[in-house]
């Protein structure tokens, strides 16, 4: 195979920074170590093949194997601790007050990875209603741009390092040991998060309702300025008035583009 030269490379990642909005022009190392093994193994001469057979799929399902390769889904549960008992100390209590007439919850966790962040907080709002949960419509929408990932999240198998940091009585009342290794999220609790698909870059976001909370925490680190403040507008337009939106501790939003208001590290508000 022909080494990728510098017209390919910034066509390539052109590409995916205007498909998924995902900057990769200054890690070229990392692209040609995630792609030239499997270019390579698939009988592709160069990088120019590769990328047309990408475009020539109109099934999607090479782009989707590209972004798989090319992007990175670390995570793990209880990450950014501080956020979870803000939500839990203070967003579910405003939440039940407010919403206590519809007794409806409107959450999306975006860029959900393997799922660790989703079962995170469907397990925090099954502690907090207890009984009183199953009056309550809480489910959880998780998205994510890769299949691969939504595959593991579905399943809900961690390993028991994975999960080790989670109090004890959640690996006891959420969890069922699966293998010597590994145990898996119990059904009540998956069912409590839908898993979808969805790219943030899409123009127009579909959802009928507004969300009280959307989670998209370090996801736009990876996307350039603008495309980071068209993506926050669009989350202001699909969140109710007092609803919240957590980014990454290490992000943070252009205050002079955003109408969202400042609460604490990494959480704002809508008024």
């Amino acid at each position: 195979m022909k080494p990728i030269t510098d017209q390919e490379f910034n066509q390539l990642v052109n590409y995916i920074r205007m498909k998924y909005g995902v900057d990769l022009f200054y890690k070229k190392t990392l692209v040609l170590g995630r792609l030239q093994n499997y270019i390579a193994q698939n009988n592709f001469k160069s990088f120019s093949a590769y990328y047309d057979f990408v475009l020539s799929d109109h099934t999607g399902a090479a782009a989707s194997v590209l972004i798989n390769k090319v992007t990175t889904n670390h995570t793990f549960f209880m990450r950014e601790p501080e956020h979870f008992d803000y939500f839990r100390q203070r967003i579910l209590p405003q939440l039940e007050s407010t919403e206590a007439k519809k007794m409806d919850l409107r959450i999306w966790s975006a860029g959900c990875s393997t799922g660790e962040e989703p079962f995170t907080l469907a397990m925090i709002i099954s502690e907090y209603f207890g009984v009183r949960k199953g009056l309550w419509d809480t489910h959880i929408l998780a998205t994510d741009i890769s299949t691969k990932v939504l595959q593991a999240a579905v399943a809900g198998i961690y390993s028991h390092e994975r999960i080790a940091l989670l109090p004890e009585k959640w690996k006891k009342n959420y969890f069922v040991r699966v293998d010597e290794e590994n145990s898996m999220i119990i059904d009540k609790i998956k069912k409590e998060v839908i898993y979808k698909k969805f790219n943030l870059m899409e123009e127009i976001f579909p959802f009928r309702r507004k969300f009280h909370v959307i989670f998209c925490r370090n996801v736009m680190i990876y996307f350039d300025a603008n495309t980071r403040d068209e993506l926050v507008y669009k989350f202001y337009q699909c969140i109710e008035p007092g609803g919240y939106l957590f980014i990454g501790q290490s992000e943070s939003l252009n205050r002079e583009a955003t109408k969202f208001k400042y609460v604490m590290p990494a959480v704002y508000r809508k008024d």
